[in-house]
């Protein structure tokens, strides 16, 4: 069953971070509006959303860079709402690497170890262990300036884990790097987590970057959350329109359709990988919906293709195909062709409350 209720500090013994009823107003602007979320201790939870849905506010927030209008905010328990953001034992990692540029690596991640007076020989030892949680023992010596991206983000992250905090912040660490080392950084940055045991909050626009990293995410818009819970949940049943769209390809089925090919007048999605097209007329098996239409655009992707077909029942459809075919062979759907949709019925995920005004009436 998927997670769309905020969980209260009573269900889980352990929360790491209980936002409870936070709106944060700025001038006429309501940022976020009346938002309960708990997130557990230990867990990698990730607030997504596109730029102006409150992620980076809330994030904030915990941070105590921003005072909630009203609400509080508690930490392990403790409200926190009015404190400094020193006295809250957690650490924030940015975009923007914030690194010393003549400190060498081994100095920029010690930084906050000596701000607290730690000892020279345990300070010593405490990089060292850090620099090797992070696969960058060997770079101690350079400075910043001789580290590729990749790496430099490594060491912003090594230099929030070595205060050992609670709870860990970032703000969208991985956006300033290309797609391939955002991709070998995600997988990194999931790894080391698992190690040191840290509850990883993270802010991201990036819908696939959620999915990878996250063992729960919340999908933020204008202010509030729309749906919690854990990848599989939020992709494959989204509880509405907006996370059914912004999280990935989708096709939305209208609740007049809906109520013709499954009984139920509620919109529906199916995503592309689940759609099929075959010939015109072909005939399909038990319990799959066919829809006869024409292929109107193609659209070629590396891994897979794309088509989208305008169905006689008024409706677009995008059905993706996995190109695992010979890399000299094309697929033989060309536009302009006659085809079916199809796809089973039982992958089609209604979407609650989107009941048509006529089915209501």
């Amino acid at each position: 069953m998927t997670d769309t209720t905020p969980t209260t500090p009573h269900e889980h013994a352990d929360i790491a971070v209980s936002v409870q009823g936070v709106t944060k107003r700025f001038g006429e602007l309501t940022a976020v509006r009346d938002l309960d979320i708990d997130i557990r201790a230990g867990e990698f939870f990730s607030m997504l959303g596109p730029s102006g849905s409150g992620k980076t506010t809330v994030l904030r927030m915990i941070a105590g860079f921003e005072e909630p209008t009203a609400g509080k905010i508690l930490l392990h328990g403790e409200d926190v709402t009015k404190a400094a953001p020193f006295d809250r034992n957690v650490n924030t990692v940015f975009q923007d690497y914030a690194l010393f540029p003549h400190f060498s690596i081994a100095e920029n991640v010690a930084y906050g170890l000596r701000v607290r007076k730690v000892p020279k020989a345990e300070r010593d030892r405490l990089v060292r262990e850090t620099l090797e949680q992070v696969q960058l023992g060997h770079v101690a010596d350079r400075l910043p300036s001789q580290l590729s991206g990749g790496q430099r983000q490594r060491i912003a992250l090594a230099r929030a884990l070595i205060l050992r905090p609670k709870v860990l912040l970032l703000d969208e660490p991985l956006g300033a790097l290309d797609k391939q080392l955002r991709e070998q950084m995600q997988i990194e940055l999931k790894q080391i987590q698992r190690e040191v045991g840290i509850t990883f909050i993270f802010v991201t626009h990036d819908q696939e970057e959620a999915l990878t990293l996250s063992d729960r995410v919340a999908v933020y818009n204008n202010g509030h959350i729309e749906q919690v819970g854990s990848p599989r949940e939020v992709y494959e049943f989204p509880q509405t329109e907006f996370v059914a769209s912004f999280l990935g390809v989708t096709n939305l089925i209208p609740a007049a359709l809906s109520e013709q090919l499954f009984g139920r007048p509620e919109t529906h999605s199916i995503r592309p990988e689940r759609v099929s097209l075959v010939a015109a007329g072909a005939p399909v098996g038990g319990g799959m919906v066919s829809l006869a239409g024409t292929v109107a655009e193609t659209v070629y992707a590396g891994p897979h293709t794309r088509f989208l077909v305008e169905t006689e029942a008024g409706v677009r459809f995008i059905a993706e195909q996995q190109n695992a075919h010979a890399p000299s062979v094309e697929t033989g759907i060309r536009r302009g062709d006659r085809v079916s949709v199809t796809f089973p019925r039982e992958f089609a995920t209604a979407i609650p409350g989107s009941v048509s005004a006529a089915a209501a009436a």
